[in-house]
């Protein structure tokens, strides 16, 4: 279990740089800011952790569903970037809307990274027992505040075709997407099975489909009378 979330982290901090390469220095600089000051000023939260409260962390059902839903509708935006960036770099005009929502998605840099950033300070707690708790932070978000940027020119340097990295990029998430679940989950569900099949339940969902199928025809039918009227 331990290795399963330890191996997310890891993919959440490569998606999050990847994330980076496709902004411009000034917001990865901004971004860089923001995480080593969160880093810096997180340790006075950090000291009141311990191993057993994370074990008890990990193994709280309804903390890990919650916590599979917050994953989940990060995966969700960073596959819409991905996608909506291979639109606009494939397409012609485009709607003001797409556009916008493009600009958005691109400037968001993900929430994952802030909880992965504070495990991270936690553990160098405990590796350096007796070591000053403001020390061990601030030297921490040192190296975050340099490694944001330089980590980001690295993979622009290694990988510098935008398309392979964003193919990359909707790669990662769906990895984390499926790492997610195990990680939070972990072989327990929501929702107890039942033993029968509701047919009220499965009669209705029938109808839906045979009319929304009915509806779909007509409507297609429809068009191609419009379109043959044009025509003549």
């Amino acid at each position: 279990m331990e290795t399963v979330v330890f191996v997310l982290m890891i993919l959440v901090c490569f998606s999050f740089m990847l994330k980076q390469t496709y902004r411009k220095n000034r917001s990865v600089a901004v971004i860089a800011v923001v995480c080593a000051l969160f880093t810096g000023l997180m340790w006075p939260y950090a000291i009141e952790q311990s191993k057993t409260q994370i074990a008890d962390w990990l193994a709280d059902t309804a903390l890990m569903l919650d916590t599979a839903v917050l994953l989940t509708l990060e995966v969700i935006l960073q596959m819409t970037f991905c996608m909506l960036a291979a639109h606009v770099q494939t397409s012609g005009p485009l709607r003001k809307r797409t556009l916008w929502m493009y600009r958005a998605l691109r400037w968001f840099p993900g929430i994952l990274i802030f909880p992965v950033l504070f495990s991270a300070l936690v553990a160098l707690i405990f590796a350096f027992p007796g070591v000053s708790f403001s020390l061990l932070s601030w030297s921490m978000a040192a190296g975050v505040l340099i490694l944001i940027p330089a980590g980001t020119w690295l993979l622009r340097c290694a990988m510098p075709e935008k398309d392979v990295r964003l193919e990359l990029l909707f790669l990662v998430n769906a990895l984390i997407a499926v790492l997610g679940v195990v990680a939070t989950v972990n072989g327990r569900t929501a929702v107890a099975g039942i033993s029968g099949a509701d047919w009220s339940a499965l009669a209705a969902l029938v109808v839906i489909i045979v009319l929304g199928a009915l509806a779909g025809f007509v409507a297609y039918r429809i068009k191609l009378k419009k379109k043959a009227k044009k025509h003549y």
